[in-house]
């Protein structure tokens, strides 16, 4: 149903070329240089225009594909390392991280470099949700650490394109 949305939402975005406004579709599904290009050429003067008539539900399909792989699922949309039996989906159980000293708290440093370790398995990208559910520590404590790696430096704050979730952008881990 989202796809079908999004294709839609393609369609009605192409239809821009009734406003001299071509390209916009090419936009909404991550193209931006070419666009850009369909924007300011007038969608290469039509012709690439009429061709994306034809390939929008392609387009579509591979800005999806990349949104989920970047979510560490695959292009059906199951959790990476799920399995399905009889049609169902059962996701791995969650991980938590338990510091190997035996201590209950984590400090600020240990959870600053839990944090980065988890980044790394995410191509450097941690919501809070995420960074709870792998570790096990509390909201307030996951987000009071993010905000405190961002005024260092060490991270910077963007929202997800599509669902506009805060996450925090390891710049150093890609």
């Amino acid at each position: 149903m989202q796809e079908e949305t999004k294709k839609s939402t393609s369609y009605l975005l192409w239809a821009g070329i009734f406003f001299q406004l071509n390209g916009l579709h090419r936009l909404y599904n991550g193209k931006i240089g070419t666009g850009l290009l369909w924007l300011f050429t007038f969608g290469l003067f039509g012709i690439g225009q009429m061709i994306d008539l034809f390939i929008i539900p392609d387009m579509v399909d591979e800005h999806n594909w990349k949104l989920r792989k970047r979510l560490g699922m695959a292009p059906n949309g199951i959790p990476l390392g799920a399995k399905v039996t009889n049609g169902k989906v059962y996701e791995p159980p969650v991980k938590t991280w338990e510091p190997e000293s035996g201590k209950q708290q984590l400090s600020q440093d240990e959870l600053m470099i839990k944090l980065a370790q988890i980044a790394q398995q995410h191509q450097g990208k941690l919501s809070v949700t995420q960074a709870v559910i792998e570790t096990g520590v509390s909201f307030s404590e996951i987000e009071a650490t993010l905000k405190a790696m961002l005024k260092k430096g060490y991270v910077a704050v963007d929202n997800h394109p599509e669902t506009g979730v805060v996450v925090y952008d390891f710049t150093e881990i890609s």
